[in-house]
């Protein structure tokens, strides 16, 4: 929770750069770090801070932009790029003029901590200023405005790198584009703005210089260099996704999870995972997935958008849109494809191929396998080599197996077919038909043995 309220301010979030750098078809703030788009994780921590009013100005790909951005929030087109100050500019045209407090920031900084934006809330208000604005300070300040302050330390103005001296650009301490300003203090700086720089834009960070020299106070708030990185493209992308994995690792492990090697662990935002369940190397567990207390997953294994049960054993695997019940095993090298259904203590094991399948408890399906469109009863054994013919190049149908049944190996079941309870199929069979409760089903020629067919052969070719 916010640590003051924030029901008079209202936030602009700028998401209408096209992000020319990442040379992308995609919006800038579309492109993903840990499983969601740059807007959404800027927006989590502006949605913690319950503010009365979310403004997101919109460009390029503006529905897409809308989409991801949620349906609770104002958007504002800015059809041609004028710079931030003009963005601000038509944000505030739109907004409710009942909100006397305004934070504006970048869409495409996906880092910032909701306790570094309390802070700069705070400090504007504890101050009274005119305006509180994030710095921070970079060994390498290259593409970053920099914080010119005069000869008592206070933030005297905001220079952009394409025009500052070669002195200036020296200064190591920076602009993060994040401010709060006292609403009727930003209405007169930005009325004040006009675009006389070397790119023809209206500047945001010019209203900083209009309050300075006009004796209003700007306060600034430093944060920490990665929690101000911008994402213009994709080398800054990279370093923003290893930072966010970071995070939530770090979170992990203090959870209770073990990670026995953080830097080739790959694990979405959002995904959530129990105490004493061990990760291996090179996993990546993405999507709306939840996995249980006590398990082991990967080494090399895929879990997307899937549920796993408490003490399941997932080793070399890929596992998308599937629920695994308590104590399951699977792999190594098994695949499983949506709407899978593994019970508690079954088994998908070396090689095995399902889709839409559902495992009874109890039941395996050891090795070298297919079941596709599959319903596998309790405590049944599917053998080596068997497949569900399940297409017959139109339209799929459904295989039914019972209860302790044992399939034998490489047992080609033509669906639509039904095996019942306690029945048992022979190795090498076709099955076609159906097979009642108890029964046992066989279906193969006639073994031949040809004597002597090897020098008949040579004779053959002489």
């Amino acid at each position: 929770m916010p640590a003051q309220p924030n029901k008079n301010l209202s936030i602009i979030v700028l998401a209408a750069g096209e992000g020319k750098r990442m040379k992308s078809r995609l919006p800038k703030v579309l492109h993903e770090i840990c499983g969601r788009p740059l807007i959404a994780c800027v927006l989590d921590p502006i949605q913690a801070l319950a503010p009365g009013e979310v403004a997101v100005v919109v460009g390029a790909g503006s529905g897409d932009v809308s989409e991801a951005a949620g349906t609770d929030k104002r958007f504002v087109q800015q059809a041609e790029q004028k710079g931030t100050g003009h963005a601000v500019m038509m944000a505030m045209e739109k907004m409710d003029p009942a909100f006397t407090e305004v934070m504006v920031l970048p869409g495409d900084t996906p880092l910032i901590n909701l306790e570094t934006l309390e802070r700069l809330i705070t400090a504007r208000r504890n101050t009274r200023a005119a305006a509180s604005m994030l710095t921070a300070e970079l060994d390498d300040p290259t593409g970053y405005g920099r914080i010119v302050r005069d000869l008592t330390g206070e933030v005297s103005e905001i220079i952009e790198e394409t025009d500052a001296t070669m002195a200036q650009q020296e200064i190591s301490e920076v602009n993060t584009c994040m401010y709060v300003f006292d609403r009727d203090s930003l209405e007169g700086g930005l009325a004040a703005l006009t675009a006389d720089n070397e790119q023809g834009e209206y500047y945001l960070t010019d209203v900083v210089k209009d309050f300075t020299s006009r004796g209003l106070t700007v306060i600034a708030v430093q944060a920490s260099p990665e929690e101000i990185l911008g994402i213009n493209d994709r080398v800054q992308l990279a370093q923003a996704a290893s930072i966010m994995r970071g995070r939530i690792n770090t979170e992990l492990m203090r959870s209770g999870v073990t990670i026995l090697d953080p830097d080739l662990t790959y694990i979405d935002q959002g995904v959530r995972i129990g105490r004493d369940t061990i990760i291996m190397p090179m996993v990546h567990i993405t999507g709306a997935t939840s996995i249980g207390k006590g398990c082991t997953i990967g080494p090399c294994t895929t879990v997307n958008d899937s549920t796993i049960a408490e003490d399941c054993d997932v080793q070399y695997s890929l596992i998308d849109g599937c629920e695994i019940e308590a104590g399951a095993s699977v792999g190594p090298f098994s695949r499983l494809r949506p709407g899978c259904r593994l019970g508690p203590h079954s088994k998908a094991g070396t090689f095995v191929e399902m889709k839409k399948t559902i495992v009874g408890r109890g039941s395996k399906v050891p090795h070298l396998s297919y079941m596709g469109d599959a319903q596998i009863g309790e405590d049944t054994n599917v053998g080596a080599g068997s497949i569900t013919c399940n297409y017959d190049g139109e339209s799929k149908f459904p295989t039914r197996i019972g209860d302790r049944s044992f399939i034998g190996s490489d047992t080609m079941m033509v669906a639509p077919v039904e095996i019942g309870d306690d029945a048992v199929t022979g190795a090498g069979s076709v099955i076609y038909e159906d097979v009642p409760d108890g029964s046992l089903a066989i279906e193969r020629t006639e073994q031949m043995i040809v004597p002597g067919y090897k020098n008949k052969k040579k004779s053959k070719g002489k």
